[in-house]
């Protein structure tokens, strides 16, 4: 009994070190998955159809950290712990990026950067202007797209030739639409104007601040989308596991975004 009772404390202490290991096995890596996730990259899932034909309700894509540099949005919380970018870059006009919605700073929203600090940006008959220059456009196909609402509906396709000459795909549901005539709207000093690529079902710039979103601050860009890592389309839903493979489409997992 007594060389039984004097062997237990050392196999409790070898128990004791494993788990003190594996805590601090666990610790690092969750703080290496922090500091990536802030960083580096960080993937989101697309919440609705406001990017298409691009990007569709449930896409899980990848957003580089470091594209811009990093704000305090670049944090999860985004605490207040400084203001500004740290090694800050300039976004280029057509990026995709996702940004803390002005009014609240925390609800996180994707689209495309359209307007830079200066520009004057007009939307007439549904077609963008820049500085007084239409963007030009080019009917590429008619299709039929889920409306989120549980019908389809016809839908023109254009390819637009942004200033610069980045070619983008956009959605247009036809003539009439509220947002299909603005005003001009003149882009402050460090600040972007995005808008959707599906134009008509879009709460983006050309709402004001209160309603949509009104100017993006630099400081609230978060990253600029890069790739689809993978995506489903609308059957596919977390509770039925078989539609995870049934319902993929591996022809879009890894597409780059531009």
């Amino acid at each position: 009994m007594s060389e039984s009772v004097a062997a237990q404390p050392p196999k409790r202490i070898g128990a004791l070190a494993e788990t003190v290991e594996l805590i601090k096995t666990v610790v690092a890596a969750l703080g290496i998955a922090l500091v990536l996730r802030v960083l580096l990259f960080q993937p989101f899932t697309i919440p609705s159809a406001s990017m298409e034909p691009n990007l569709y309700q449930g896409d899980y894509i990848v957003v580089s950290k470091y594209a811009y540099g990093w704000s305090r949005h670049s944090i999860p919380f985004s605490p207040p712990l400084f203001h500004g970018r740290l090694f800050g870059r300039t976004p280029e006009r057509g990026d995709i990026v996702v940004f803390k919605l002005p009014r609240d700073g925390h609800t996180d929203y994707i689209k495309r950067i359209i307007g830079l600090p200066g520009d004057r940006v007009q939307v007439r008959g549904g077609v963008v202007y820049i500085d007084g220059e239409r963007v030009p456009r080019a009917r590429i196909a008619s299709v039929k797209e889920d409306s989120g609402y549980g019908f389809s509906r016809d839908v023109m396709r254009y390819r637009e030739t942004l200033p610069e000459g980045r070619k983008i795909r956009v959605n247009d549901y036809g003539p009439g639409a509220a947002l299909d005539d603005t005003d001009t709207f003149v882009v402050p000093e460090d600040h972007y104007f995005v808008m959707g690529d599906n134009r008509d079902n879009s709460l983006d710039s050309r709402l004001p601040e209160a309603e949509g979103v009104g100017f993006v601050p630099a400081e609230n860009l978060v990253g600029r989308a890069e790739f689809i890592l993978m995506a489903w389309n609308a059957h596919a839903s977390l509770f039925k596991p078989w539609t995870w493979v049934l319902d993929a489409e591996p022809e879009r997992f890894f597409q780059r975004l531009r």
